[in-house]
């Protein structure tokens, strides 16, 4: 078992099973000086003791408290669609994990073509580039230098930052945080004996909380329909061939015998997507949340749809930028394209979001 899976089946555990785990107390033992880190560094923010820079434009955080996947990198991109509807002109920021490239700013989009490949920058920054050929969008660890590269390049007049709730040093406008529906905080503990990165009262530095899920969940759960409360949920948009040759709906799916692969921070939730499309999933083989395709991995993929008698191999978007270099591979496979929508509307998160930010 991936050491990641082994983790996961003592983070999402109710609290008193999982303390029943004989992993839990030693990883216990190692959450409380990271606890206390953790802790120490907000006070000083919160009391100004450490500096934050503020840019001379408005600045939008999406994070979350858990490690995982809860949807951050799809509602990074509806949100800059959004803000440019309404006449702003954004740039993306992200990291860029799981990239070679550690330092420095990194333009990955000018906002006219791509520059960078995933094996420099990361999978999801090439992703979000693909997908909004013109927005900008830059990587690097530090926030503030590269938030300046985009204002002083590219003429932005917003910034939008993927996956920077714990990233306080630049000062911003909103912060927008995700949880997940069915189990927001795992076990409740911080890392690494559960996957908070840091405790749940640090919720209250967000000014807006979108409880995510599957459409279904959202729909049927009562815990979603929080008065006042935004819901987003991961809709199918299309299904794409992986060498782009082929786009069809989603519903193409229904009744088919497929297997499906994912590197995802919850690669069960792609199998769930799935199986709620109708399509019948013979085999399910989870990655490493950015796992690094080998050619071993594409001959095991490709054995076991055979030994499976499937129709479809499928994938995400995500894991098929990953697979940019496997040219022949990608004409094998489908990636399913997944978008975030929001209850009630769309048009509520953009009204929230403005009135935060407008001058």
């Amino acid at each position: 078992m991936h050491p990641q899976a082994a983790l996961e089946g003592i983070w999402y555990r109710p609290g008193a099973q999982a303390r029943r785990h004989p992993l839990f107390w030693p990883l216990y033992a190692l959450s409380l000086p990271y606890g206390a880190a953790i802790g120490l560094r907000n006070r000083l923010y919160d009391g100004g003791g450490l500096p934050r820079t503020k840019l001379p434009c408005p600045v939008i955080s999406v994070g979350n408290l858990t490690v995982g996947g809860t949807g951050k990198t799809p509602l990074v991109m509806l949100l800059a669609e959004l803000m440019q509807e309404a006449g702003w002109r954004p740039a993306i920021l992200s990291r860029g994990f799981g990239g070679r490239s550690s330092r420095g700013v990194h333009v990955v989009s000018d906002g006219r073509r791509l520059l960078a490949t995933p094996e420099t920058v990361g999978d999801e920054p090439v992703l979000m580039a693909r997908t909004l050929p013109s927005v900008p969008v830059l990587t690097g660890p530090d926030r503030v230098r590269t938030g300046k590269a985009a204002l002083d390049r590219f003429g932005a007049k917003l910034l939008i930052l993927d996956d920077a709730f714990q990233h306080r040093r630049l000062a911003r406008d909103l912060d927008i945080v995700l949880t997940d529906l069915t189990l927001p905080f795992g076990n409740g503990c911080l890392l690494p004996a559960g996957p908070l990165r840091e405790p749940v009262r640090a919720l209250k530095r967000a000014r807006i909380v979108i409880r995510t899920g599957s459409e279904a969940e959202i729909r049927t759960s009562p815990a979603s329909a929080d008065a006042g409360g935004l819901r987003g949920f991961h809709r199918p948009r299309e299904l794409i061939r992986g060498d782009g040759a082929e786009r069809h709906p989603p519903a193409m799916l229904a009744g088919k015998r497929l297997l499906a692969f994912a590197g995802l921070g919850r690669p069960d939730a792609f199998r769930k997507t799935l199986a709620a499309l109708g399509a019948e999933v013979a085999d399910f083989l989870p990655f490493p949340d950015h796992h690094a395709y080998r050619r071993s991995d594409i001959e095991g993929i490709r054995q076991r749809a055979v030994a499976a008698k499937v129709e479809f191999i499928v994938t995400t978007e995500k894991d098929a930028v990953r697979l940019a270099p496997c040219a022949d591979f990608l004409g094998e496979i489908f990636q399913l394209r997944i978008v975030m929508d929001i209850l009630p509307e769309r048009e509520t998160l953009a009204a929230r979001v403005l009135e935060r930010i407008a001058p």
